[in-house]
């Protein structure tokens, strides 16, 4: 029997060689552009007591930073829903989230991050951006009076979630013949051939051991569904999904 193609994927990436603040956010000549005053426009959760955003350049990472709450890549949906139609994604930056309360205590469980960024952080591997990348650092400073569960984090996620959003907006409207580089990904239906299942177990039992499922945008926590919520029921991810950042962990 013949082949069948069931979903097909194209990710189109634009890379980024410079990041920078300015007085809007914008995305010119490969220079990503942050707008200066934009956490003026993220306060809007009791559960935190400030934002900083800082720029750290490539080979600068001899600097002090809070536990590592997540690094997250810049993708949006142009055409389709995850796993299918076309999705733009910037490389040469990625966003960096950390946070602590304000007396210090770190958002995390079972062994905090916070130090000097070149000893908390491997570059160059799946998941970190490498030693030549920008990383956008989003830190969330959260109020001390209220208690360390799953809500804390979670505000500091969607927090850093919005902003990423106000990139999406822009990176969404990209045009797509200028990309960078394009790849193509098709499911196909294999008639006759072995079934492939990949069970991959992850956290799911509170507070920082979290993750969200099927978001409404790559790596984001918009819609997503709790692991915890779903009761740690199995779900079933399609290769396309995965690439396409259908799970957003946030361990």
């Amino acid at each position: 029997m013949v082949e069948k193609i069931l979903k097909r994927l194209v990710i189109k990436s634009y890379h980024i060689n410079s990041v920078k603040f300015s007085e809007k956010s914008q995305i010119c000549n490969s220079t990503l552009m942050i707008d200066k005053q934009i956490t003026n426009n993220l306060l809007d959760d009791e559960r935190i007591k400030d934002i900083k955003i800082n720029i750290i350049k490539p080979k600068e990472h001899d600097i002090y930073v809070n536990t590592i709450m997540d690094i997250i890549p810049i993708s949006t949906k142009v055409l389709g829903r995850l796993g299918e139609g076309i999705t733009h994604t910037l490389t040469g930056a990625y966003v960096m989230l950390t946070g602590a309360k304000e007396d210090g205590f770190q958002m995390a469980e079972f062994g905090s991050s916070e130090g000097i960024l070149s000893k908390q952080l491997h570059l160059n591997r799946a998941g970190t951006p490498s030693s030549n990348d920008y990383i956008i650092h989003f830190d969330v400073v959260l109020e001390n009076d209220y208690p360390f569960d799953r809500k804390l984090p979670l505000a500091a996620h969607f927090a850093c979630d919005k902003f990423i959003q106000s990139i999406r907006n822009i990176l969404k409207d990209m045009d797509g013949k200028d990309f960078h580089e394009s790849h193509e990904f098709l499911e196909k239906a294999k008639p006759n051939k072995k079934k492939v299942v990949i069970l991959k177990q992850i956290a799911g039992q509170g507070a920082m051991y979290d993750n969200m499922v099927f978001p409404k945008e790559p790596s984001s926590t918009v819609k997503g569904k709790s692991i915890i919520d779903l009761m740690n029921m199995p779900t079933f991810v399609s290769p396309n999904e995965y690439r396409d950042g259908a799970i957003r962990a946030m361990t």
